[in-house]
C-alpha cells in the first residue's frame, strides 16, 4: 500500500513565521508609514500572502494595494533571509529522508507561499526540494487554506486518494484544510498551542516525536 506525507513549509519545515511577520511590519512602515505589530499577523498564519497582509490592513483600517504590499513584503523577507541564519526545525529532515528511502511513502509540499518564497526557505532550512515527489505552492491554487484545495492537488499529484495521506501543519487554518481534504493531520506546536490545534489527529511539540511507524498506524486506523 502507498502512503502520502504532505508538509506545509512555513512553521513546519522552515522557522520563517517570525521573519515573515517582521518583513510584513517593515512593509507597512515603508509603504504606508503605519505601525503594526508581529502579533497582529498571528490570526492570518497559513492563509497565504494576500490574506496575510490584507487581514492586518483591515484590522487597522489601512487601504492597501495588496499586490504591491505582497511584493514589498517579499523584498523585506528576502533581505532578512540573506543573513544566512539556519531556520530548520529539529526532526524535519530526518523524517523526510526516512520517508524518501521507503518505497511505500511519497512526499509532497503543500504551502500557501509562492514558489519564489518557498524555495529559498527550504534551502535555508536545509531541506532538499528534490526529495519531494510533488511541490504545490500558492501560485497554483485559486482558494487558500482553510479551503482543502491545495491538499487535494497534492494528493492528486502523488496519485493517491486523500485518505491515504497525512498532512503536517502548524497553523489552525492549515489543520482545517487537511481535515476538510479527508486526510489525517499531524500538527506541530511551533506556531500555536496544542489546545488551538486540537482538530488534528496527532499534536506534537516537535517533528522529532514523529516516526513513519506512528504515521502508518494513524493512516491505518
Amino acid at each position: 500500500m502507498q502512503f502520502g506525507l504532505i508538509f506545509d513549509v512555513d512553521g513546519v519545515l522552515a522557522d520563517t513565521e517570525e521573519l515573515v511577520a517582521r518583513a510584513s511590519v517593515e512593509m507597512f512602515q515603508r509603504l504606508y508609514g503605519r505601525e503594526v505589530t508581529v502579533e497582529d499577523f498571528r490570526p492570518f498564519i497559513g492563509t497565504g500572502p494576500h490574506r496575510y497582509v490584507e487581514g492586518v490592513a483591515e484590522k487597522h483600517g489601512i487601504d492597501i494595494d495588496v499586490e504591491e504590499a505582497v511584493a514589498v513584503r517579499h523584498e523585506c523577507f528576502m533581505q532578512l533571509m540573506e543573513s544566512g541564519e539556519y531556520i530548520g526545525f529539529p526532526g524535519a529532515l530526518p523524517l523526510i529522508e526516512a520517508a524518501a528511502d521507503e518505497p511505500e511513502w511519497r512526499l509532497a509540499i503543500a504551502t500557501s507561499s509562492q514558489r519564489q518564497k518557498a524555495e529559498p526557505a527550504l534551502v535555508a532550512a536545509g531541506i532538499p526540494i528534490e526529495l519531494f515527489d510533488a511541490v504545490i505552492t500558492g501560485d497554483v491554487v485559486t482558494r487558500r487554506k482553510p479551503d482543502p484545495e491545495i491538499y487535494l492537488l497534492a494528493a492528486d499529484a502523488l496519485e493517491l486518494a486523500p485518505p491515504q495521506c497525512v498532512g503536517v501543519e502548524d497553523a489552525v487554518q492549515g489543520v482545517t484544510a487537511v481535515k476538510a481534504a479527508q486526510m489525517k493531520c499531524v500538527a506541530v506546536t511551533n506556531s500555536f498551542p496544542a489546545v488551538e490545534l486540537r482538530e488534528a489527529d496527532m499534536v506534537v511539540p516537535s517533528l522529532e516525536d514523529v516516526t513513519l511507524d506512528k504515521l502508518k498506524a494513524l493512516l491505518l486506523e
